[in-house]
């Protein structure tokens, strides 16, 4: 039935084809049933025009509702006397009303308005009383009578056409939003982005400090003590190798470049207590684990580390609700570290999230993803059992290749 309903859709001319053979057969029908000859040639001819225009109605709106116009001026000149057939003017109004330019519209309403009149005028016969006054009110009733479906079907067809131009308003703006959210998305990425660009400086500025210092202690002690020299040797192409492996992590999600500001220390895992001991005096309680065995890793890993926890008690609080209270747990395994922020609060969405979860400091689910995917982890993010929500990340510890 859906189907069906929308081929009739995309084909309008069938639907108004079949009901213009079917107005088309009363039609004939009742101007045969005519007295005079006249009557009948004229009554096949309006029943004939009528569902002619019926057909091309949507596709000529103004031409058509001019044409009908002209046709009833046509009938009551020639006294042809309407039949089953006019009921055609009524599906004029409507369409010139909905779809019609705005002169066609003021042209079907002034036609309606008068055809009630100019009908009684030209059809109905005189009254059988002799009331003057009486006979007046009569003509005027009938008048009215007939002129009231005329005014009820462009009122119809007006309706129509304000919600035709609502529903496309409301698709406008419903893919205005769409575009905004897209562009609202890329311009979060890219202050992720750039964010990261910054953090570029102090990864890969350690790194080239350590090597410049072990080079240096290398040509001092080169002569006199070889093996140290072979050792600070060995701990500069490590260094290198590892930032090399940083700046492939940093630079693999980074488009844009230019950015200014100033370039400062950016916390690890060393500063997660501090930045729970600043959660908990802001009001959410927090309870902090660490399990495994805890060991130096790589700058970009320590960051990533604590921007996530960051970033999710971000979102506690903006989301948990009242009472809430969170746990972070950071698993130090063998092949990879898991962190783990969960609450115990109402939950919140990932869509909500991404909308909502601008803090100034990162861009909610964006930036984590972001930071995850630099390092090749993983990131589940979902309801937890129970209520809340949790938020864990995967990171491997391994370096890539």
């Amino acid at each position: 039935m859906h189907r069906l309903n929308a081929w009739f859709r995309r084909h309008p001319m069938v639907v108004d084809s079949a009901w213009a053979l079917l107005l088309l057969f009363f039609g004939a029908l009742a101007a045969i049933e005519q007295d005079s000859s006249w009557q009948q040639v004229g009554g096949l001819a309006v029943a004939v025009a009528i569902p002619v225009l019926m057909v091309f109605r949507r596709r000529s709106p103004d031409t058509v509702a001019a044409f009908a116009v002209l046709l009833g001026l046509a009938q009551i000149a020639f006294n042809v006397s309407p039949n089953l057939s006019s009921i055609g003017y009524l599906v004029f109004a409507y369409t010139g009303a909905a779809f019609g330019a705005p002169w066609t519209s003021r042209l079907v309403l002034g036609a309606g308005v008068l055809a009630g009149p100019m009908t009684v005028w030209r059809f109905q016969s005189g009254p059988e009383h002799n009331d003057p006054a009486l006979g007046f009110l009569q003509l005027a009733f009938l008048s009215a009578l007939m002129t009231s479906p005329f005014i009820l079907c462009w009122a119809w067809g007006r309706l129509t056409r304000v919600r035709r131009a609502y529903l496309v308003e409301l698709e406008d703006r419903a893919a205005r939003l769409e575009r905004e959210r897209d562009a609202q998305a890329k311009v979060a990425v890219a202050a992720e982005r750039a964010r990261i660009a910054r953090e570029l400086h102090d990864v890969v500025a350690h790194n080239v400090s350590v090597m410049i210092v072990q080079a240096d202690g290398a040509a001092y002690v080169l002569d006199n003590s070889p093996q140290q020299a072979k050792e600070a040797l060995g701990a500069i192409a490590a260094t290198g190798r590892q930032a090399l492996v940083e700046m492939r992590r940093l630079l693999g999600v980074l488009r844009t470049a230019g950015t200014t500001g100033d370039y400062v220390p950016q916390p690890g895992v060393e500063e997660l207590p501090e930045l729970l001991e600043q959660v908990r005096v802001a009001g959410l309680p927090v309870d902090f684990a660490t399990t495994g065995d805890p060991r130096e890793l790589p700058r970009g890993l320590e960051l990533t580390v604590y921007r996530i926890v960051q970033e999710a008690l971000t979102n506690v609080r903006k989301h948990g609700g009242p009472g809430v209270r969170a746990r972070v747990a950071v698993d130090f395994r063998d092949q990879d570290l898991e962190v783990l922020v969960e609450d115990d609060g109402r939950g919140s969405t990932a869509e909500q999230l991404v909308d909502g979860g601008t803090d100034g400091l990162g861009h909610g689910l964006i930036g984590m993803r972001e930071r995850v995917g630099m390092v090749s982890g993983s990131l589940d993010i979902g309801p937890r059992p129970g209520g809340g929500f949790r938020i864990r990340a995967v990171l491997p510890l391994r370096s890539a290749k």
